[in-house]
């Protein structure tokens, strides 16, 4: 958008997720709050905006819009267009509910850039964007290594502790553990398990890990924030994928077409049985995870290291 209409672009996020928009040269301010929309909403009335989109359509976001409409239109001003992002929640229920897929058959990042497309921005072609600043960067080993994001929101997205360390054992080069401090114990659990292993969960901002990915040879992640980050570095990536399925439309976005590898169980006629996640698994049997193709991981990050020493 700021680059094909000139725009003088504002993004408005939750205070918590900041550091993945404040090095962004396309932002020209970045709005942050902690909880409610009170915070911002008199600021935001006084910027004059002629458009807003709205990418995230839920109760916060609503109250955001109607605030500016009619404390707009009370004050005698013209309020923003506004283009709201459909999220298809009936779909994405019929999905996890039924398992009846009726998802189109589109990256949501696709689908985020309808819209804007009353603004007649098209998709560039160039994939995602993340920045960092050089203050945020971290040392990385000089060898090939493996970044391995072992954390995500929800249990049920995540492999099982002994499992990540039967992939790090089918590892033999160096691998370093991302995740947060919520991971930091999971994580020293396993590095103890070989002397290749770094934990490092819990130990950088979101930037220092984001910089710790940007620097692998090949990222394996769970369905996770750093997983998206990996993709916006071209990075080779093994994703793995528990009771989520890629059909939802947020699998790593390499819109040029570079290999990557999907790892899920298929077959199960209970996945996906959520859109986010749960602490634990609804069934009881945790297939999703329990079944996954280990050795086939590990192979795959490894025909991606050696992939790249070739070249």
């Amino acid at each position: 958008m700021k680059r094909q209409t000139g725009a003088e672009v504002h993004f408005l996020t939750k205070a918590g997720f900041a550091a993945t928009l404040r090095n962004n040269p396309y932002v020209d301010r970045l709005w942050t709050i902690k909880k409610d929309i009170s915070e911002v909403a008199e600021g935001l009335m006084n910027e004059n905006f002629t458009h807003l989109i709205d990418l995230h359509g839920n109760l916060r976001t609503l109250e955001l819009k109607q605030r500016l409409r009619w404390g707009l239109l009370l004050r005698g001003r013209r309020p923003p267009r506004v283009s709201t992002f459909d999220k298809l929640n009936f779909r994405k229920f019929l999905l996890t509910r039924f398992k009846l897929d009726r998802m189109p058959a589109r990256h949501i990042v696709d689908r985020y850039l309808e819209a804007v497309a009353g603004l007649s921005v098209t998709n560039d072609g160039g994939g995602l964007d993340y920045f960092i600043a050089p203050e945020e960067e971290v040392a990385a080993p000089e060898r090939p290594y493996v970044a391995f994001v072992i954390g995500a929101a929800h249990a049920t997205k995540r492999l099982e502790e002994e499992q990540m360390k039967e992939i790090c054992k089918r590892l033999p080069v160096p691998v370093i553990l991302l995740g947060g401090p919520d991971e930091a114990e999971t994580g020293e659990r396993i590095a103890a398990t070989g002397d290749h292993l770094t934990n490092a969960c819990g130990r950088y901002s979101l930037n220092g890990s984001a910089d710790l990915v940007r620097k692998a040879a090949v990222v394996i992640t769970h369905d996770t924030g750093l997983m998206h980050i990996a993709a916006a570095y071209r990075k080779p990536i093994v994703s793995v994928w528990g009771n989520t399925v890629p059909a939802l439309g947020m699998y790593p976005y390499l819109p040029d077409g570079q290999a990557q590898t999907l790892a899920e169980v298929p077959g199960l006629p209970c996945r996906p049985c959520s859109k986010i996640g749960y602490a634990a698994c609804p069934q009881g049997h945790f297939r999703c995870m329990r079944e996954q193709d280990l050795a086939g991981i590990a192979r795959a990050a490894l025909l991606a290291v050696e992939t790249q020493f070739l070249e």
